[in-house]
Order: C-alpha cells, then structure tokens, then sequence
C-alpha cells in the first residue's frame, strides 16, 4: 500500500496547493458576535494552514490563489510567504475583494459559535482554468487540494476537474473532501461533485463523519470501496485514530484493498481548530519522505496534535527528529503515549536544524488560521467496522 511520489528531475517544489485563504477576524472576548467589541485580525483558509506548516518543516511549497488588489491581499501575501510559502503565483484582482469572516471564540460544533463569511463574490472565487498557471499548479511532486474550492464558484469546480484530469506527467493528487455544508447549494450536489473529484485523486483524506454526512456510509472498508481510484484512502476517526486503505496498481475490482488502522494518542486538546489540516499536513510531510504508511498515520496524528495542544490554530510542527522518535514506538508505549500543551516546544529546545528553525519564527508562532478547517471530530468506535492492525 503505498503512494509513492516520483523525484522530479529538475528542482521543483515539494508541494503546490491550491485554494482560497482569507482575513479572519477573532473576537477578543467570548461572546455572541452580536456583543463582541473587538477583533484581532488573522489569516485562514485550508490549503494555506497545509502549505504554512509544510514550508515551516523545512519542505519546499508553493500556494497559488487570488486575492483581491487591497490590504487584507496585502496581508495574506505577506503573513503566509513569513511562513516560506512560495507566493509568487498568486494573483491580485482589482476587482474583486479578498474574503474575510468573523467568527466568535466558542469552539466549532456547539450552539454557541458563530462564523459570518464574506466569501461571495471573493477574488478567490474567480479562479479557473483561463486566470491560473496551470504549468506552476502542477510542477510540484505533489499537488494537495481541497473540496472547499469546488464549492466556491463553476469556475472553481471547472478548476479542480482540470487539476484532477489524468495526464501524463501529473503530481500525486492530494485530495481533502473538507466537506463545509453551508458553502454548497444542496447535499446531494457536494455528495455528487464531491465524489468524483475524490474518485480523481491519488490520495484522498476524509473525516467518517463527513462520509455519513455525504454518502450515508458509516463503515470504513465501505468509504473506501465507494472510491475506487485513488490509490489511497485514509478514512480519519478523530480520537479513534484513522485507516489507510491502499490499493496495488494492478489491483483487480472494487474492493477497499488493504488496510492499515493506527489509533491515534491521547491528547489533552487546548483548542480543536485546525486538526484537520495538520494531519494532512503530516500525512504528505512523513509521505514525501517516503515512510512506511504505519508512519504516515503516526506522523498525521502527531502533528495534528500539535495543533490541539495549542491556543493557535495554526501551530508550528513538531521537530521531525522527535517526531520520528515516537512514530518508532512499538504499539504498546504509542498507546499509552500522551500528548499535553507544551510538548512539542520541549522537543524543540534540543532539536536544531531546519525541520525545526522555520516555524520558531515569530511570525509562525503568531499567525493564527481560520476556523475553515477540519475538527478532529470523535467518531464512536461503535460505527466502525474490526479492521486488523499490522
């Protein structure tokens, strides 16, 4: 079960991603937004927080959008290339504004937290085939995506099918479903469009609940059988860990193909926003380096706990040399590891070199992303079906 990602010939980036980033503005005190005074401002959006942590461990990344020719462009350019992002391919629109949303300090999820998007009509949202440097989108050796684009705008959608189309010469396709109810027009519309987009890709990444929410799948060997093309899928279970399913490029039907399930560690969460993306983040991070899929899964779990141990929601990563250090624990001490606030910043006083320099910088540590990310969402083991671990 591997995705194995080709080295290019010439220097090209690790990563390129693809995807709308905006201005977010955090209350300062909890609150409806109604009685909120004040905010602070902040970047966010799915495809930037993945591009943002993977340049901060030392990987080569390019992010590729459109903002609008006004200051909160000027921001994002300026906060996400702090982090070493590649943001020479992002094009300014005189015309149309960079999105911005609000959102109250509650956590996502509850009866309490509000988001207010101003997002319609975005410079973002005007991305397609015609406006983008198709050539730069794909010179990576892996090009990660997200569903949250497709729902954007036609053009948009008509953008990912012309990234996801199969040609010689295309990056592995990293595909996050990042399933956001209110952006789509109706549910069958994201389960539809969704779908296929998944079905393009090589790698796909999707929480359990967004499958039941979508296809009304609830058994994990099932999400991945209703994607037979990627050759890998990695179903997430939140607390409950996640499973890669994996097919050989000469495999034969429908089936799930193998599978490797690793439950993820416990962790004392400070805040949940921003886990979604720090996992796949990790995945392509410990992918890219070509480990085993076990590792791959550990390294996802551990750096989206990086991100709940953390008042940001965008967190620096753990250094890669601790990080491997406890990916190489043998089942029983990965089970009983815990992970609280602090621990990768201890990691880091011991630990030099790149993997571990970038996101210590000050504006990695002060940049906080988005509530336009994945919770790491607890998925009742009842749901689940016994998948054997190696």
């Amino acid at each position: 079960m591997d995705t194995s990602v080709d080295t290019p010939m010439s220097p090209a980036p690790d990563v390129v991603t693809l995807g709308e980033s905006m201005v977010t503005f955090l209350p300062t005190r909890a609150g409806r937004l109604a009685d909120v005074p004040s905010f602070d401002r902040s970047v966010g959006g799915a495809e930037s927080n993945v591009a943002c942590m993977l340049a901060a461990a030392g990987h080569s990344v390019r992010w590729i959008s459109r903002v609008g020719a006004d200051g909160f462009g000027d921001h994002l350019l300026t906060t996400i290339a702090g982090y070493g992002v590649d943001v020479a391919h992002v094009e300014r629109d005189p015309a149309r504004p960079t999105g911005v949303y609000f959102r109250t300090a509650g956590e996502r999820g509850t009866d309490a937290h509000e988001v207010a998007y101003y997002r319609a009509g975005s410079a973002a949202s005007a991305m397609s085939p015609a406006a983008t440097d198709l050539a730069a989108a794909r010179s990576g050796r892996v090009l990660h995506l997200t569903g949250i684009t497709a729902a954007l705008s036609d053009t948009c959608l008509d953008l990912l099918y012309a990234l996801t189309e199969a040609a010689p010469g295309r990056p592995l396709v990293s595909f996050d479903v990042n399933y956001r109810p209110t952006l789509w027009r109706s549910p069958a519309r994201a389960a539809e469009v969704l779908r296929e987009l998944a079905r393009r890709a090589d790698l796909v990444l999707v929480g359990a609940d967004e499958a039941r929410q979508l296809w009304g799948l609830r058994r994990t060997a099932d999400i991945a059988a209703a994607l037979p093309g990627p050759r890998t899928v990695v179903v997430k279970l939140g607390a409950g860990g996640a499973v890669a399913f994996g097919r050989t490029p000469d495999a034969v039907g429908d089936g799930p193909g193998t599978a490797v399930r690793v439950p993820a560690p416990h962790v004392t969460v400070t805040a949940a926003t921003g886990a979604g993306d720090a996992f796949a983040a990790g995945h392509l991070h410990a992918t890219l380096r070509g480990l085993p899929v076990p590792a791959r899964l550990r390294h996802g779990h551990l750096w989206a706990a990086a991100s709940l141990t953390t008042p940001a929601d965008l967190a620096a990563p753990p250094a890669t040399g601790h990080a491997d250090r406890l990916a190489a624990l043998d089942e029983t001490a990965w089970g009983t590891l815990r992970l609280g606030p602090g621990w990768t910043r201890e990691a880091r006083t011991d630990e030099a070199g790149p993997a571990g320099s970038a996101a210590d910088t000050p504006e990695a540590a002060e940049v906080r992303a988005a509530a336009d990310t994945p919770e790491a969402a607890e998925v009742p083991e009842a749901d689940e079906e016994e998948v054997p671990t190696p």
